[in-house]
């Protein structure tokens, strides 16, 4: 093998090696990667949070009287929105939930959304604390909605 001399006097030897020496730990990092991609499904079913996507959303309201809770603010919401959708901002579910009481007590589907799906699961997660039982998140958002060209309201 071959040495690569580091400081003074040949002192603080480091091997190089022939390249049969110790690997990067691509290996570890790639189990990491997979094992975090499937983290977050395993934790949203054991949450009780659901993802659905926008073919599947418009069967969830038709057969299942599924509520949609817009949680964007205001101001996004009126630009666009799906049909019958309430608007509740994610920073003030918690101060609304009387809104949404009536849906909590039939057990009725909630499906919240947003422009991508990340304040939705954050809103789904606020609810669930709530003893909400029966919730879904958009998966894509509003986003996902309007690239299958699926309806909205102006």
């Amino acid at each position: 093998p071959r040495a690569a001399a580091r400081g003074r006097g040949g002192r603080g030897r480091m091997w190089i090696g022939d390249g049969a020496g110790p690997r990067p730990p691509f290996f570890a990092t790639l189990i990491a990667i997979l094992g975090l991609l499937a983290y977050d499904p395993i934790r949203r079913r054991s949450s009780g949070i659901r993802r659905v996507s926008a073919i599947q959303l418009p069967q969830l309201i038709n057969h299942d009287n599924a509520v949609i809770v817009d949680v964007r603010d205001n101001t996004d919401f009126e630009k666009s929105h799906i049909a019958k959708a309430i608007n509740i901002p994610v920073n003030q579910l918690k101060l609304n939930l009387a809104r949404l009481e009536k849906h909590r007590k039939k057990e009725t589907a909630m499906v919240l959304v947003c422009r991508s799906g990340q304040q939705a699961t954050r809103g789904a997660q606020v609810l669930r604390k709530e003893n909400f039982p029966n919730l879904y998140t958009l998966d894509g958002g509003m986003n996902a909605w309007e690239k299958e060209h699926l309806p909205v309201q102006r």
